[in-house]
């Protein structure tokens, strides 16, 4: 009997184009040219979800506990915002991989000069790592938790999971897809169970989500708020999406690329939907917990787990948290190491083989947080976290700025090139990611 998730062999290109990056991949899930639009809306599912993984990662969760102990409720529109942000980047991610058959690397690469597009290539490398560290750092203190393996040994145990991309990528991208919904689907039921047990106050929820000026004008609650942005905005995610939308076997005519387009915007609005849950629900429970008892130090994903069930009475809190955060941890990091391929390869044109790519992305990030843990333990892998989620932040214009300009070039996307309100929507995406950054340098020189 024939594996139904076997992916159908690649057919032999006629349209000229070549493979982007993610050769192994690229145009390998097969799209039905017939039938009803719900059958061809599922062959689209699965690249959403690989980039969502990204916007629930250890490092979104640092700073999800360190808003919610230290201010309550009222950065949740902070999270809705950037998640909407997120989404709005990340369509035009998509679009811009299905309408020119090229990834943001690859089209940076033909569009700026050599030394521009280097550099883009070193900061965003920069991002990868700092994004690749959290996970990392994340699973390691997962694995201490659940198990009690010191961390050292943890960040170790990390290294296999680069292997394991590797290995579900080679049966087909449909199991790696498979995979990493699995993990989301299980960060998702037990980070609900441990919300439900900590009863929040939901009319103060609602409230959360009205936006307050004390965010930009208090610089600790600034700095938290800039954490949750560049937590929830990843730069690496652009590239991602980009580059694995063209795994789909779609037609190549302008309405082909226009269906790809639509199914492709749905597949990413629903998976960032269920990271916009998460993440507000480990916020709302930090509130709900920590900041209503008064402990608004916490910051720290080890002692979150340890305060869990005393202020609970129950330890199912502390088991939720902590098989929540090692799904969160393990799906993330499959990601980041496919985003350093496709940067690598897109700006630069190095192809290396995967797994030595794999492992090359995984030994930056491992390198630094073994060094971490062994010399300053929890509090130094804390101070990691929520430093790395910083550098993303201070990354993001450099990879958002030329996705809103190639997506709006109609030389480069021709009828798919973005409209003038969305435009407008991307550009004061932008506006408000850089005015963000620029804020806290001049707050933090000061």
């Amino acid at each position: 009997m024939a594996d139904p998730m076997a992916e159908p062999p690649a057919l032999p290109l006629d349209t000229g184009e070549q493979p982007g990056s993610l050769s192994e991949s690229f145009r390998s899930v097969r799209v039905p040219a017939r039938g009803s639009r719900l059958r061809r809306a599922l062959a689209f599912i699965g690249p959403g979800y690989l980039v969502a993984v990204g916007y629930m990662d250890p490092g979104n969760w640092a700073t999800d506990l360190a808003a919610g102990s230290s201010f309550g409720y009222d950065l949740l529109w902070v999270i809705l915002l950037s998640n909407l942000m997120a989404m709005l980047l990340q369509v035009l991610s998509a679009r811009l991989g299905i309408a020119t058959g090229q990834d943001l690397a690859q089209a940076c690469r033909d569009r700026y000069s050599r030394r521009s597009a280097f550099m883009q290539w070193l900061l965003c490398e920069a991002a990868i790592i700092a994004c690749d560290l959290a996970e990392v750092i994340g699973t390691a203190i997962a694995l201490q938790l659940l198990f009690g393996i010191p961390l050292p040994w943890g960040v170790a145990l990390t290294t296999l999971d680069a292997l394991l991309v590797l290995w579900l990528q080679q049966r087909g991208f449909r199991y790696l897809e498979a995979f990493v919904m699995a993990l989301i689907a299980t960060v998702f039921v037990c980070i609900g169970g441990t919300l439900l047990l900590s009863q929040p106050d939901w009319s103060a929820v609602a409230t959360g989500f009205v936006p307050s000026a004390s965010t930009i004008t208090e610089r600790d609650r600034l700095l938290i708020a800039i954490g949750l942005l560049g937590a929830t905005v990843m730069p690496h995610n652009l590239y991602l999406h980009s580059s694995v939308v063209q795994t789909r076997r779609f037609a190549l005519d302008p309405e082909g690329r226009r269906q790809a387009i639509r199914y492709s915007t749905i597949d990413v609005i629903v998976a960032l939907s269920f990271a916009f849950v998460i993440n507000a629900a480990i916020l709302v429970t930090a509130a709900s917990v920590f900041h209503v008892a008064g402990r608004s130090d916490v910051a720290e994903i080890q002692d979150a787990y340890y305060l869990l069930a005393p202020l609970l009475g129950t330890g199912l809190a502390s088991t939720l948290f902590g098989v929540a955060l090692l799904a969160s941890g393990n799906s993330s990091t499959l990601t980041a190491t496919l985003a350093g391929q496709i940067v690598m390869e897109g700006y630069v044109r190095l192809r290396m083989k995967p797994w030595k790519r794999r492992l090359l992305t995984r030994g930056l990030a491992v390198i630094p947080a073994m060094i971490v843990a062994m010399l300053w333990g929890e509090s130094g892998t804390a101070r990691l976290l929520i430093a790395s989620q910083l550098a993303l932040s201070l990354q993001l214009p450099f990879a958002v700025v030329p996705l809103v300009r190639l997506t709006s070039d109609r030389a480069r996307m021709g009828e798919f090139a973005s409209s003038p309100l969305l435009r407008l929507g991307a550009w004061m995406a932008a506006t408000v990611i850089i005015g963000l950054n620029l804020t806290l340098l001049l707050r933090t020189v000061v």
